[in-house]
């Protein structure tokens, strides 16, 4: 386990990164915003992506989510922090870029008149507020309160779905999961991934697409899809397990967007096929790429500059983007724009979505989690 500071003040030695894990989120984010421009094209078929597992970037960052809360917080516990503490931690850390996504996406929501939000054009602007504001809670709406017609559980922002299960892991963790032995937690993980090849290979679609909406079967993929990752980088952090390879961000992120970009497999014959492949992605690619990317903290270069900085982007471009994708794809699909003709456009949404992000961060971000890890905790912020 690498070394950690026991001390929660100001005065604590400050944690080193792990440099080449910040990048790789940053890669990730933008096949995520990527695959987004994209599904604009796939006529609602998961059988007709062009970048056809961008969705797993969501599980990528469960797993780096596990392994940096274990590295930067189980030392903590150890020295006395207490559960409150904990969250304050990760509401600072989580919560500001929460509620910008939502506020962007009511903002947004009045251009988004398309054919493919059937419940747009029926939406006040009172109710668009209420959505607004429970957005900012991220209390979960059930479909009937939808105003977009997607049924998705955060209908201004959609992938703040996975923050809301971000929120169920680190809660899970910091309620008794935390106290495993590390076969104990080992025993966890193994159940997890069965659940996960279970949901992959014999459910009905032969992937691991969903957890958006608040129905029975979404909670139980988006609690499928936290679950194994999440703790299974707690676990690799403990293990310390780790592979030290030469330009290992440039090889790490090589292997992440093939994994994400390989064409669909099976077809619809054997979609047993494709969910093979995904379950073996997180069980097994994922933690490879988390492992050599931890083999180094100290790394730097221009690429490790480059990581660092779309490390820092990652979140931000992750929380706020999607607003931008529904005007987009309802631009697409209503005029049945070809993908060549609406490369150039989608390459605006794209440079606009990073320049939205950078502006969100700089100044918002990082100013109100410093203005808010002084007023909460009364020292110096931490992850």
């Amino acid at each position: 386990m690498p070394s950690t500071a026991t001390t929660t003040d100001a005065s604590a030695p400050a944690r080193s990164h792990y440099v080449i894990l910040d990048g790789l989120r940053g890669v990730a984010s933008l096949m995520v915003v990527i695959f987004h421009l994209f599904e604009a094209y796939a006529g609602g078929s998961p059988q007709n992506q062009i970048i056809n597992h961008g969705y797993l970037a969501v599980d990528f960052f469960f797993l780096l989510s596990g392994f940096v809360v274990a590295y930067a917080y189980d030392d903590r516990w150890a020295a006395g922090m207490s559960q409150w503490a904990f969250y304050k931690r990760r509401l600072i850390r989580l919560q500001p870029m929460i509620l910008i996504g939502s506020l962007i996406g009511a903002l947004l929501f009045g251009l988004q008149h398309y054919s493919i939000f059937p419940k747009q054009e029926a939406a006040t602007v009172w109710q668009v507020i209420i959505v607004m504001l429970i957005g900012f809670t991220m209390i979960p709406l059930r479909p009937s309160a939808d105003v977009r017609g997607w049924d998705e559980t955060y209908p201004l922002n959609g992938p703040a779905w996975s923050l809301f299960y971000e929120y169920i892991a680190n809660v899970l963790y910091a309620v008794g999961l935390r106290r495993l032995p590390n076969k104990g937690l080992g025993v966890l993980v193994a159940l997890a991934a069965a659940a996960l090849i279970g949901l992959a290979v014999f459910g009905p679609r032969g992937d691991l697409i969903g957890g958006w909406a608040l129905t029975p079967e979404g909670i139980q993929i988006g609690l499928t899809r936290v679950c194994f990752p999440f703790f299974a980088g707690v676990l690799l952090m403990r293990l310390g397990k780790r592979i030290r390879l030469p330009n290992g961000f440039a090889v790490c992120s090589l292997l992440l967007i093939i994994a994400l970009s390989l064409p669909r497999f099976g077809g619809t014959e054997k979609l047993w096929l494709n969910g093979l492949y995904e379950a073996a992605c997180v069980i097994f690619l994922f933690p490879l790429i988390v492992a050599i990317g931890a083999g180094e903290k100290n790394a730097d270069g221009p690429s490790v500059r480059l990581a660092r900085f779309f490390g820092d982007l990652s979140y931000p471009l992750y929380i706020t983007h999607y607003p931008l994708i529904y005007i987009y794809t309802g631009w697409v699909v209503d005029h049945k724009i070809p993908a060549a003709q609406g490369a150039l456009v989608g390459a605006g949404v794209f440079i606009t979505a990073v320049t939205l992000a950078w502006v969100c961060l700089k100044l918002y971000d990082e100013p109100v989690r410093r203005w808010l890890a002084v007023k909460w905790l009364r020292r110096t912020p931490m992850v």
